[in-house]
């Protein structure tokens, strides 16, 4: 048996790339609870707005939580695509980053408008696209 053949095994098995992209963004949100764990630098960047004091720790670990939180849900949908249930929840962890990072930068404006901030605005807009477009296939 291949790498190959032993990492499809893993892959959620419904049809199109939609549960794919799921498991991508799940596993880029437990990177990033990990690292907001770890350190404070990777918040900051996407705080860059504010004073690098008003980052703390406990503000890093809030966020951790919630975007593992955010990875479960999005992992769940990866594997039960079908249901409308996990899709439905999946999708409005969409909404709620887009909603977090797009006041944050436009009405709050504690975030810049670099990659820190930019990258979940494009993911959770570009997945909550998708999601409302194949709702109708992923939830019959």
């Amino acid at each position: 048996m291949s790498i190959l053949d032993a990492v499809t095994n893993y892959l959620p098995n419904a049809e199109g790339l939609l549960p794919k992209w799921q498991l991508i963004v799940a596993v880029m949100a437990f990177f990033n609870a990990a690292q907001n764990f770890a350190t404070l630098k990777l918040t900051r960047r996407i705080y860059g707005n504010v004073s690098p004091q008003l980052v703390t720790g406990l503000q890093a670990r809030t966020f951790a939580v919630w975007t593992a939180l955010s990875g479960v849900v999005r992992l769940y949908a990866a594997y039960n695509i079908n249901s409308k249930i996990v899709y439905d929840i999946a999708l409005f962890t969409y909404f709620f980053a887009f909603a977090h990072f797009g006041s944050e930068l436009l009405i709050f404006r504690t975030a810049s408008f670099g990659p820190g901030a930019l990258s979940p605005v494009i993911v959770s807009s570009v997945s909550l696209t998708w999601m409302i477009m194949q709702y109708d296939f992923y939830v019959r």
